[in-house]
């Protein structure tokens, strides 16, 4: 049999349809019986916010690819029309399943747990007198009621922001006609509000929607005429940011001024209440310049993900993940001189398994000693709040050399990173804001410390952000070293950096858009040669997405040479997999669990002599060839045992794991009943407790 054409389409899923699916698999979690009920809500608002963003970006960029002519196509050559047709089936049955689960199999769980959502049919006289007067005391004096006319044309409404259209019947205060307005609910109103206890008739919790509320008084806000109906309804805006990086000559003052339109994007999604008349359907659906297939009537509140508010208010440690205590390996305590420790031997961090603390711990430390001279750090995302940036404005008022690059488009932190770029220039801090065209995704921290006369680099590699929250939530390894080549690499990659120079070849890293893409597939190239001579063969990725062609390709080639090639892919992923004679040694498996799952781990078997990569990127065309990032190894032997052993119990996983098929949709691994359960992140909470 001939092999097959690698570039062939047929050989590849689509990426955003792949995306929806990793979309329908955080859905499920909501329907996880072994998931404390209140997580399960969490899950399902979850799946509405990737949701939202999905449509933001991903939909979005479809439509103006087609708007412009651009004829890009994905691997799997399916044009942008297509494409858009095959996201909204498939989008719509998410949506239905979400709206199912929601009011079949989490409101009647919640309310057996006494924790109830009361619609206006089921108030009582005394709860409705109390939600009025909470309507004309709170809500009514913010609320802006426009009725709509040539001079009241249909407004522009604000991304993602819940309204209403109301039917009317009567004439107006100039004895004119009326027949329609528009109420928007502003953001700063709470989308759930909680009942007194006096009036929640022996439940522990009751919550009414704000959107019950609205409905239910509107006629309060047009005297003198009828309000027919009213119902709620959502635009979902464009909210990629338009900058021509290589025309601006001030990146900053360009994203700050973009920054202001974002909310008014173009239209790419309208959510309507599932009861809404035909006829207003169709008005609004053409004001807001939308075709059929994006449009989503909804059975319940248009923006699902407002839920959370009960998370948060409801206090129910038995409906919550049992708390964790995070650990903190051998000499990295608080009190821990960690220059000391770093330079006996390197240390691995396991996020969310272990704390975050080290590393802050250890900006904290620079800061204060006078034998060091300079910090360099890359920042991507930080959180507002962020004792990372404290620590270095710290370190510069210490009269230390800090010099941060910061990534000013990290797409929906931008506001963030433009106050945060502020704040450090204010402390005299030097700032950069990478390389134009070319987004700085690197994680990188480098402090120079003056030793026996002699300069020692101290440095901290991430697979994920210097973001204190996402470190409790998202699965990451950081290396501490001061391993002499790699602080040299580092130390170059910031002089290119800052100074857009060449640099020298590097020791030990592989970073992009230079040496990472050629030097995994290299790598690959080397199991092939391996497992076609007859070697152990064994490929062992594990990332968030897997969607360059080169890359997949080369798998394929793997596979079909004999090399055992297992992939670990959270989110999208274009590879086919089990198709005889191409990829029929090459699994994907997907881990859906309490922690995001983010670490960027490579495993290459090399004959008796494995390589173990950890790096700040996925398998993507943007990451490997039109970004800043890198990818560093694990050298210690102790530590490159230990993540092999974590890539082992991913693989084990026999209770969040879901494998994939190749028509692209994904099954749940069953487990026989005799079987061990085996969870890779509740295997890994209770290892980490303890100090490596």
């Amino acid at each position: 049999m001939n092999p097959p054409e690698l570039t062939s389409p047929d050989l590849y899923l689509n990426r955003e349809l792949s995306l929806l699916e990793f979309n329908w698999r955080v859905l499920q979690q909501a329907l996880d019986t072994d998931v404390p009920l209140l997580e399960r809500l969490n899950y399902l608002c979850i799946s509405s916010t990737n949701l939202d963003e999905f449509f933001e970006v991903r939909v979005a960029g479809l439509i103006q690819q087609i708007e412009i002519g651009d004829p890009y196509l994905e691997a799997d050559q399916i044009s942008a029309q297509e494409v858009l047709k095959l996201i909204s089936v498939r989008a719509h049955e998410l949506v239905d399943e979400q709206y199912r689960v929601l009011n079949d199999v989490l409101l009647p769980a919640l309310a057996e747990e006494s924790i109830e959502t009361s619609p206006r049919a089921m108030w009582s006289q005394e709860q409705r007198e109390w939600l009025r007067n909470y309507f004309i005391e709170e809500v009514a004096p913010v609320l802006s009621p426009m009725g709509l006319d040539s001079a009241h044309p249909f407004p522009r409404l604000l991304n993602k922001s819940l309204n209403f259209i109301v039917s009317l019947v009567g004439k107006d205060a100039f004895g004119r006609n009326r027949n329609s307005a528009i109420l928007q609910a502003p953001r700063a109103l709470p989308r759930v509000i909680e009942l007194p206890p006096e009036l929640r008739e022996g439940r522990e919790h009751l919550f009414v929607f704000l959107s019950s509320i609205i409905h239910a008084f509107a006629d309060e806000l047009f005297y003198g005429m009828k309000v027919k109906g009213c119902y709620q309804f959502r635009v979902t805006r464009n909210s990629d940011l338009a900058i021509d990086t290589e025309e601006t000559s001030d990146l900053l003052e360009a994203i700050s001024d973009e920054l202001t339109h974002r909310n008014y994007g173009d239209e790419v999604r309208l959510e309507i209440a599932h009861n809404c008349p035909t006829e207003m359907v169709d008005f609004l659906r053409k004001q807001c310049g939308m075709d059929q297939d994006n449009v989503y009537l909804v059975n319940g509140p248009v923006n699902v993900s407002r839920l959370q508010a009960i998370y948060s208010l409801v206090e129910r440690s038995n409906l919550k993940f049992k708390p964790f205590t995070q650990g903190r390996p051998s000499g990295t305590s608080s009190s821990s001189d960690l220059f000391a420790t770093i330079k006996k031997q390197d240390v691995l961090l396991h996020h969310p398994y272990q704390s975050f603390s080290p590393v802050v711990d250890l900006i904290k430390q620079a800061a204060a000693d006078s034998s060091v001279l300079a910090i360099k750090q890359t920042l991507y995302r930080t959180g507002s709040k962020s004792p990372v940036v404290d620590a270095l404005v710290a370190a510069a008022h210490a009269g230390k050399e800090v010099t941060v690059v910061i990534e000013l488009r990290a797409r929906f932190d931008e506001a963030e990173n433009v106050a945060l770029a502020a704040r450090l220039q204010q402390a005299a801090v030097h700032v950069v804001y990478g390389i134009v065209g070319y987004k700085t995704h690197a994680k990188m921290l480098l402090i120079l410390r003056r030793e026996n006369n002699k300069l020692r680099h101290y440095i901290h590699l991430g697979t994920g952000n210097y973001h204190r929250s996402t470190s409790r939530i998202y699965t990451d390894y950081g290396l501490l070293t001061s391993d002499k080549q790699i602080g040299e690499d580092v130390s170059n990659l910031f002089v290119q950096l800052t100074s857009l120079g060449k640099i020298p070849k590097m020791h030990k890293l592989l970073h992009a858009p230079f040496t990472l893409h050629d030097g995994l597939l290299k790598r690959i190239e080397r199991e092939i040669d391996n497992a076609s001579a007859g070697k152990p063969a064994h490929i062992i990725v594990k990332c968030n997405s897997l969607v360059e062609p080169e890359m997949i390709q080369a798998f394929y080639r793997a596979s079909m040479a004999g090399v055992k090639v297992d992939l670990i892919i959270r989110g999208m992923c274009c590879l086919k997999p089990g198709v005889k004679g191409l990829s029929e040694n090459i699994q994907v498996r997907s881990i859906i669990g309490r922690f995001l799952e983010h670490t960027r781990v490579f495993y290459f078997e090399n004959n008796g002599e494995s390589e173990v990569w950890a790096a700040s990127a996925d398998m993507m065309k943007r990451n490997l060839l039109r970004r800043v990032e890198t990818a560093f190894p694990i050298l210690n032997s102790k530590l490159h045992q230990r993540v092999i052993d974590d890539l082992n119990l991913y693989l084990s996983d026999n209770t969040q794991a879901w494998i994939l098929s190749e028509n692209g949709r994904y099954e749940r691994v069953s487990r026989p009943d005799d079987q061990e359960a085996i969870s890779a992140q509740s295997n890994l909470l209770a290892q980490m407790e303890k100090a490596y």
